[in-house]
């Protein structure tokens, strides 16, 4: 029978590419990781490794394999770590990381209850992009992440849906491309576009650049700053963008392909790198009952 640590080892020289590169990884003797790979393939009575050349080469049934065996041990990872948060005291310190255009009022009217109940607990609330906000999850930096979801499938940290988005086009009100009765992609192109990007130049699903003259900002709030002033069109939230329009400063562009905006998901990402204690829980309990409980779909 094969062994959590069999599959450990198995998984390192994959990602590390050799038995010398893994067993410098684990801290462990060459022999080692060599014999636990042998071993293991004796267990499931398959090849693993194409050993013909210097450097190992996974056979077709490794590659078959290997997608499971991230999923054995994420779920072996899970489990001890539900295992130490049922014996765990209140935690110190917890950090919810939320992308800036989701960081309001009403998201931390859902939080602030939570300073009575665990008054000895430090919360930290970070604000960025929403891809700044998944490494800062995936990296063990903060527990809860509430961003603008891809639909891909995380694979190491959990996640569920809280609700939806809706996005709109904008211009100022003196802007060429508020005077058009319809706007088609063709007008969006031809001026220059605010754009979206988090700190590692990494662009909105929903919200790309499209235009060959583009600005570029780390907040929809400085898009809207800079679409007030009629430096180009933006896709920015409804919540943000909604004063606004009511005053006159900046329009909702009639786009063609949607009209009546982009609506987005937005979820909720939590770390697997901590235990799940009793704050944790109910940070995650209180996003649920507020957004889920009450049937609210949008969210911002």
């Amino acid at each position: 029978m094969y062994s959590f640590e069999q599959l450990k080892i198995f998984v390192a020289v994959c990602e590390t590419g050799s038995f010398s590169a893994a067993a410098r990884r684990l801290k462990r003797a060459q022999s080692g990781v060599s014999q636990a790979i042998a071993n293991l393939e004796i267990a499931i009575n398959q090849e693993l490794f194409n050993r013909d050349k210097n450097t190992p080469v996974l056979t077709e049934n490794a590659k078959a394999l290997l997608p499971i065996a991230y999923s054995i041990l994420h779920q072996q990872q899970y489990f001890e770590q539900k295992i130490e948060s049922l014996s765990k005291a209140t935690e110190h310190e917890l950090v919810i990381a939320v992308d800036e255009s989701l960081l309001n009022d009403e998201l931390l009217a859902i939080i602030a209850p939570l300073a009575n109940k665990f008054p000895i607990t430090q919360f930290e609330i970070i604000a960025a992009s929403t891809f700044d906000v998944e490494d800062l999850v995936r990296q063990g930096k903060a527990q809860v992440g509430i961003v603008y979801a891809d639909g891909e499938l995380k694979v190491d940290m959990d996640f569920f849906i809280l609700g939806q988005a809706r996005f709109l086009t904008i211009a100022s009100a003196n802007h060429d491309l508020a005077k058009l009765a319809v706007v088609q992609d063709v007008d969006l192109k031809g001026y220059r576009q605010c754009v979206h990007r988090s700190s590692e130049k990494k662009e909105l699903w929903f919200s790309y650049a499209i235009s060959s003259m583009v600005w570029y900002a780390n907040t929809h709030q400085s898009l809207l700053s800079l679409v007030d002033k009629n430096v180009g069109w933006a896709v920015v939230p409804e919540c943000l963008v909604k004063a606004s329009i009511e005053r006159g400063d900046v329009v909702a562009l009639p786009v063609a392909h949607e009209y009546n905006g982009w609506l987005t998901a937005v979820g909720c990402l939590v770390s697997r790198s901590h235990g799940s204690g009793p704050v944790l829980e109910s940070v995650i309990e209180s996003l649920k009952a507020h957004f889920l409980g009450h049937d609210q779909t949008t969210v911002c």
